[in-house]
């Protein structure tokens, strides 16, 4: 698969959608690329998650946690939270046939997001607003059952690992190999996006 035919189906990805054809190009170098035969077990439920899976071609069978089976097609993006902090899957999903994937690992995108801080604070923009919705969802919820959840706390726990709030500028910034990322760069050092540099050692 070339640079340019990869680059489509990540520009379709929500998470990714407003980032720079650079950053993009950039994601898509450092996949990995995976092919899958039928009946291959792409993620399995609980198991550890290193990255996430981008299905490129071809169609796989999503399999909740109750055993029910929905068919996903190309172009999703499977366990994105596994490209951010140590997470398990979800949900087993086995390939319907052959399929073409992208692996985005963890390491590689915390390589990029270090050298790239724009990246980093875009990411965890949309991961945030992602989380705060979903948490309110959650604590609606709990309210109309009379408050016998916790949910919406265990859901708000997951924000500390994708990215605090900046108390001077209301912005988020994570901690990555040591080092804090957010809108002033590495370790608050401004950085030019259109021009990222590559990790200190």
């Amino acid at each position: 698969m070339s640079i340019q035919a990869l680059i489509a189906p990540l520009l379709r990805v929500a998470l990714f959608q407003g980032l720079k054809p650079l950053q993009i190009t950039e994601i898509a170098r450092q996949a990995d690329r995976i092919v899958f035969k039928r009946g291959d077990v792409i993620t399995a439920e609980g198991a550890d998650s290193d990255g996430a899976y981008l299905i490129v071609a071809g169609d796989v069978d999503y399999i909740g946690e109750n055993g029910a089976t929905q068919q996903v097609e190309a172009g999703s993006l499977i366990g994105e939270m596994g490209m951010l902090i140590e997470h398990t899957f979800g949900a087993t999903v086995v390939a319907r046939g052959p399929v073409r994937a992208l692996k985005i690992t963890r390491e590689a995108m915390h390589e990029q997001m270090l050298a790239d801080p724009a990246l980093a604070e875009h990411l965890m923009q949309r991961i945030a607003s992602r989380l705060v919705k979903v948490a309110d969802e959650l604590r609606r919820i709990d309210s109309a059952l009379g408050g016998y959840g916790t949910d919406a706390e265990e859901a708000l726990d997951v924000a500390p690992a994708v990215g605090a709030r900046d108390p001077a500028v209301g912005r988020p910034e994570l901690e990555l190999g040591g080092r804090r990322l957010g809108p002033h760069g590495v370790d608050g050092r401004e950085q030019d996006p259109g021009h990222p540099r590559r990790p200190v050692p």
